[in-house]
């Protein structure tokens, strides 16, 4: 896809992933239309972009607010490409959440991308191009004690976009499916960060991670997973899980401990 004609809905927008590929989508020329619930951290790339970017107020899990985000795309033409990159997280064990946590999660995370994405379906496809990008996890292929329903919740979203992806075989619009890893942003609890440096674990910047996905839209990708020793476990995982089992079990005593702090408070982005 030419990205300098790319016309986009973009979700999550004000979030740290969400931002960046803003940022780079109008960088090359796209016109973005940035769904969020808050503006404030989109003003500078409004001032900067004045002619590529505009704000849609919404939250995706109300049909009214997904109709308006239709109506927007529809007043500038019609779309070619939806980012679905809105999400949420809590890092807790199962029984530190409450069924409203749960809840929301399935909401944010799985729910309101399918619908929306059943929503623009019509108008990407009267494109000569089209492309749906879900943005993931590695957590959605590795499951990880801590992360039981944000794993499941991106499981879900991994599964919805290889079964579109065949749905939308005979027709113009592709599905690409985005799994970073740990990211720098302020979806990450205290809690979630002091494990990560605990673990050592490798946290890429948001602008790598937009890079990333811009150059996989360009290039028609299908999947992209970020990290190398992450590609690799995804793989080890989907063919020894019994190893990658006892493997993490080492980590539960942390894990338990870590998810216990006080501080461990979930960010929206």
């Amino acid at each position: 896809m030419r990205l300098s004609e790319a016309r986009v809905v973009l979700t999550g927008a004000s979030g740290g992933i969400g931002l960046a590929i803003a940022d780079a989508l109008c960088a090359s020329g796209a016109r973005v239309l940035a769904v969020s619930r808050h503006r404030e951290v989109l003003e500078p790339l409004l001032e900067r972009y004045p002619q590529h970017l505009a704000w849609v107020a919404a939250d995706l899990t109300f049909l009214a607010d997904r109709r308006k985000v239709l109506t927007a795309a529809e007043a500038i033409g019609g779309i070619n490409l939806l980012i679905n990159a809105a999400g949420i997280n809590h890092f807790a064990m199962l029984e530190q959440l409450d069924d409203s946590e749960i809840n929301a999660m399935l909401a944010v995370n799985v729910s309101a991308p399918i619908c929306l994405t059943k929503l623009m379906l019509p108008l990407l496809k009267q494109a000569d191009s089209a492309m749906v990008v879900n943005v993931g996890s590695t957590y959605g292929s590795i499951g990880y004690a801590g992360y039981a329903s944000y794993c499941a919740t991106k499981f879900a979203l991994r599964g919805f976009s290889e079964a579109l992806r065949r749905e939308l075989a005979d027709t113009r619009v592709g599905v690409l499916y985005v799994a970073p890893r740990a990211t720098r942003t302020t979806m990450n609890s205290p809690a979630a960060q002091a494990l990560n440096d605990a673990l050592k674990a490798n946290v890429d910047d948001p602008i790598t991670v937009a890079s990333a996905v811009i150059h996989a839209i360009a290039g028609d990708r299908r999947d992209l997973y970020l990290g190398w020793p992450e590609r690799f476990f995804v793989r080890l995982n989907s063919l020894l899980p019994n190893l990658v089992d006892k493997g993490l079990r080492k980590q539960l005593p942390l894990i338990r401990r870590l998810s216990h702090k006080p501080d461990n408070e979930n960010l929206k982005p």
